[in-house]
């Protein structure tokens, strides 16, 4: 696609969407232009994303693959280092048995990966005073596989007439108790003053995806003083910045948000084909109405977003003290094209249904809504990978138009992770490496497998996870028949 048929297909489902017609050099572009945040000076307006890499030890620990991706992340030309990397604050708070965990026994590991990262970006730019570097912290809840990745162990904050059967949930017991949700407050609070020691400069205290403290600012039918009201189902989040200020006063707080959420979506089994996942239709919802399981979702049709909703929580946000503010939306589990959309699907997901661009459009839209209803917060828009070799062109308009202060990616830096730093210094893009949302990133560790780019990192195309990989993927679709 060139880029006047880019435009002119963004300007149809996306009016008002500005793009620019060239990559501008860091003596021109707005995402050269630092940024102020309370005590940090950022050096530019690149954000990486955090992610797991499904590559840690089974202890927790990083692993060579966890080190090798921090190292492009500091070699990446981006300022903002936002988590990295999402790190359990418990055992049983781990999305997979790889996952990285912060404990006394893990913190050498963790200290090798920020110096991993320091190093390597004060090697490539010369210095690091105006690089900020956090740690992402999280507790997967519903979607908890501590021991076997094929086994769900979930924690949850309420039941949930979807996701449980996906979970395999079939009584009240995975249901957290207040106590528990309590300890895990405490969880938090070590974890961030852990950080802190560490030398990280901010964490971040993950409330998106479905994970659990995301779960809870959706948890309408939970009883108690954590859920119901707008004020109980937020208990959870100023508990837990009152308890980090308390063990750690001088640690930065931020927030990664999905800034709303849809009903979850299963492929379309009336047009789905042997070979092919048939295109995502929204679940069942007879036995969900009104559908009061979720957050910043209308609960009168929850196929689309509650920005009124969304927005009280940037206020409670902004009242907390919070500054940073990564957006998201959606979750790779339930509804992924709402999250990360991608022309192609993992294997567990469903064909788009809807031009991927659409996606892209909707978080821009509420990246937009957010920064001018709450200019003081320093906002991180995400989505962006689906952009291609057009992301460029589009971030830096955003952040000149106001719709975002700073550009989050997140795919593109497992296929190519320098893209901030030769879009600054180049003005251009090496296409070969431009990420094609071929979701291979999300159906190896699905699998079980360590996530990576295995259709454009040759790294990753040789590890013997790549052959298991291609092999998942045919069990997964089977041939069409002749």
């Amino acid at each position: 696609m060139s880029f006047d048929e880019f435009r002119a297909h963004l300007a149809r489902l996306g009016p008002g969407v500005p793009c620019d017609g060239e990559i501008l050099k860091a003596d021109r572009s707005p995402l050269a232009q630092p940024l102020v945040v309370g005590r940090f000076r950022i050096g530019n307006r690149w954000v990486v994303q955090p992610m797991e890499g499904w590559d840690g030890t089974e202890d927790g620990r990083p692993s060579d693959l966890t080190l090798r991706r921090w190292r492009r992340f500091g070699e990446s030309g981006a300022k903002l280092v936002w988590g990295g990397e999402a790190v359990a604050v418990r055992e049983d708070a781990r999305a997979n048995p790889r996952q990285l965990v912060i404990a006394d026994r893990t913190l050498q590991g963790l200290e090798d990966l920020s110096r991993t990262l320091v190093t390597a970006h004060a090697e490539r730019f010369g210095g690091t005073s105006d690089l900020v570097v956090g740690l992402q912290l999280t507790h997967s809840g519903r979607f908890s596989r501590p021991k076997r990745s094929d086994t769900p162990e979930p924690k949850v904050a309420y039941r949930h007439p979807i996701l449980d059967r996906r979970v395999g949930i079939q009584s009240d017991d995975p249901v957290l108790t207040d106590g528990e949700v309590e300890g895990i407050v405490e969880d938090f609070a070590a974890a961030a003053r852990r950080a802190r020691d560490l030398g990280f400069a901010f964490v971040d205290v993950k409330h998106c995806h479905g994970y659990l403290l995301h779960e809870f600012l959706g948890a309408h039918t939970r009883p108690g003083k954590y859920g119901g009201s707008f004020d109980n189902r937020t208990r959870l989040l100023r508990e837990l910045v009152a308890a980090i200020r308390r063990d750690a006063p001088d640690l930065e707080i931020a927030i990664r948000v999905s800034i709303f959420d849809v009903v979850p979506y299963r492929p379309d089994p009336l047009r789905s084909q042997p070979g092919d996942l048939g295109p995502g239709i929204p679940e069942d919802l007879s036995s969900a109405a009104p559908y009061r399981y979720g957050f910043a979702v209308r609960p009168d049709d929850p196929t689309q977003p509650d920005p009124d909703e969304g927005h009280r929580l940037l206020d409670l946000i902004r009242n907390l003290g919070i500054q940073l503010v990564n957006l998201s939306a959606g979750s790779p589990y339930y509804n992924p094209h709402v999250q990360r959309p991608a022309l192609y699907p993992p294997s567990d997901g469903y064909a788009p249904p809807e031009d991927p661009l659409e996606g892209v459009v909707r978080q821009l839209g509420a990246a937009r809504a957010a920064k001018a209803a709450f200019p003081e917060l320093a906002i991180t828009g995400s989505a962006l990978s689906y952009l291609q070799d057009f992301l460029p062109h589009v971030a830096q308009a955003l952040v000149r138009e106001g719709w975002m202060d700073c550009a989050g990616v997140g795919r593109m830096m497992l296929s190519y992770h320098d893209l901030p730093a030769d879009t600054l210094e180049k003005g251009s893009l090496d296409a070969r490496r431009i990420c094609r949302t071929f979701s291979d990133c999300t159906t190896a560790p699905r699998n079980g497998l360590v996530s990576g780019c295995y259709p454009l990192d040759r790294f990753y195309a040789g590890l013997p996870d790549a052959s298991r990989l291609q092999e998942a993927k045919r069990r997964a679709r089977p041939a069409k028949p002749r």
